[in-house]
């Protein structure tokens, strides 16, 4: 089987005998039902794909759709003239880099269509490619830009570039409003619409199906699609390493499964990361490791914003996933828009939506990515250091496991200043939740305290953590509060820690440990 890693030409992948997960049945009804369309997904979720898809069809090309569910839907196969603008070029470092980007295009279509432009400014000229295309061609003309969003989305932390970008692409974008007498169809995809830095005040007639019902599996792979596409393919991954065929299939729903676009929606899997899976037959990280939120800890180093919230989901409303008003101060609908948090509940009666990870590749993807910033330890000693921690606890070692979290906390600075008592609880979370991909971690907070329960195939630990107290306090309460009750018929090995921590000196200032 070839897994079109990559390849997100659509023709190449149907000629090339790559697989393809037909979504051809809903591009017809997005084509037959309306004109002006916004789609926001993930990065690596498929988007650029399914724009290739659809100039594929608008240009006619029958012939690559044979088999796929549009062969049976469409009866007409008329060519229309397609403006096809691919945003993805540029990492968009400099004013120019736009500019350049938009000239580009100009320039191919105009000699795409034997135009000789008359005007020096963007916007007039494509107002003249417009008319003369649908002149020359005697149809209406087909826009589709790609990640339209990508000039503004890389430099949210720049805001006078940003503010440029937003500027240019808005007298840009406003063309394709006033030719809607000219236009068959026009389709949007971004990220995200980026609240005040959108250029959605120019393309208010857009019908945005980012949380449709309809469209919710548009991009992604379904479940459904996963067994009928690839069943063979997770044959051989479960062969690989030695699970079982359902087991193997549970894995890949852990690892990269999960993403709601609209509330009650089936969890779509992540493209990109299946294909690599299956490519390599090995399940690794692979969306993350394509591209680091450097961003979202930009957005964290500027705001209050508590990490411990996200593993215990996060409500919103829907206002909030509609757009990114403040950044700085809302960070959440970035994190949503950009793939770190997905839908989990909705609650009708207050219109809220209920956010989490939605899957292990995402949350500890993230969770490794932010170690560094969050826990002062070298980032190269990182997963290392969550191993080694690991290693402990499973041999019966807390002594061991609670050095080396002394050896984290002393002497070193943290990336991200926050109080004392709010960096050390920040840190132990991250932490605690890495710890949870190799032991059963549950963590309970309030009121300044930690509880920590961990558990490993022969041992239980129960530890108590205390700022600015005494270990004998935290191990007092472990005692008073009778942690340890529900473990009085477990067969396994209890250890009883207590952890003092001092916020003057940012540091772990003993431990004590009873069996």
């Amino acid at each position: 089987m070839l897994y079109p890693i990559g390849i997100q030409n659509f023709e190449k992948i149907r000629k090339d005998g790559y697989t393809y997960v037909d979504k051809t049945a809903l591009i017809y009804r997005l084509a037959t039902t309306g004109t002006y369309y916004f789609l926001s997904r993930p990065r690596r979720f498929g988007k650029s794909l399914l724009v290739s898809t659809m100039e594929a069809y608008f240009k006619g090309k029958k012939d690559l759709f044979e088999g796929l569910a549009m062969e049976q839907l469409e009866t007409d196969w008329t060519e229309y003239p397609v403006l096809h603008l691919d945003l993805n070029a540029s990492k968009y470092m400099y004013p120019e880099d736009l500019i350049a980007v938009l000239t580009r295009h100009l320039d191919n279509w105009e000699k795409e269509y034997g135009i000789v432009s008359r005007y020096s400014d963007l916007e007039s000229r494509f107002v003249d490619i417009i008319d003369i295309v649908c002149e020359k061609t005697g149809k209406q003309v087909v826009i589709l830009i790609d990640e339209y969003d990508k000039p503004i989305v890389n430099n949210l932390g720049n805001e006078v570039l940003s503010d440029y970008y937003r500027k240019t692409l808005q007298g840009f974008y406003g063309v394709i409003k006033s030719k809607g007498e000219q236009t068959k169809f026009c389709f949007l995809t971004g990220v995200s619409k980026i609240g005040k830095l959108s250029v959605f005040s120019t393309l208010n007639n857009l019908t945005d199906i980012s949380l449709n019902a309809d469209y919710a599996d548009i991009c992604g792979i379904s479940e459904n699609e996963l067994r009928k596409y690839f069943d063979e393919s997770v044959s051989e991954l479960a062969s690989t390493h030695s699970i079982t065929h359902e087991e193997c299939y549970a894995k890949l729903k852990r690892m990269y499964d999960g993403y709601h676009f609209c509330e009650g929606s089936d969890g779509m899997y992540n493209p990109f990361s299946i294909l690599n899976t299956f490519y390599a037959k090995q399940f690794r990280e692979y969306w993350f490791e394509t591209g680091t939120p450097t961003l979202l800890v930009n957005v964290m180093k500027q705001t209050s914003f508590d990490v411990t919230t996200l593993s215990d989901r996060v409500v919103v409303t829907t206002d909030d996933l509609n757009g990114m008003q403040d950044i700085i101060s809302r960070p959440v609908p970035l994190f949503f828009q950009t793939g770190y948090l997905t839908i989990k509940d909705y609650d009708k009666e207050f219109q809220e939506y209920t956010l989490g990870f939605p899957n292990d590749e995402v949350k500890n993807g993230f969770l490794r990515f932010i170690y560094s910033y969050y826990v002062p330890v070298n980032p190269a000693e990182g997963n290392t250091t969550t191993s080694k921690m690991a290693r402990a606890l499973r041999a019966g070692k807390p002594d061991e496991f609670m050095k080396i979290l002394d050896v984290i906390f002393s002497g070193a600075t943290y990336q991200i200043e926050i109080n004392s008592e709010r960096s050390f609880q920040q840190a132990m979370y991250i932490i605690m939740e890495l710890l949870g991909e190799y032991v059963e971690a549950e963590r309970h907070t309030s009121n300044g305290r930690i509880d920590l329960l961990l558990q490993t195939k022969d041992y239980i630990y129960i530890v108590e953590l205390k700022i600015d107290n005494t270990a004998d306090a935290a191990l007092q309460q472990i005692e008073e509060k009778g942690y340890a009750k529900p473990f009085s018929n477990d067969p396994r090995k209890i250890f009883k820690i207590g952890v003092s921590f001092s916020t003057a000196n940012r540091r772990i200032e003993e431990w004590k440990v009873i069996e």
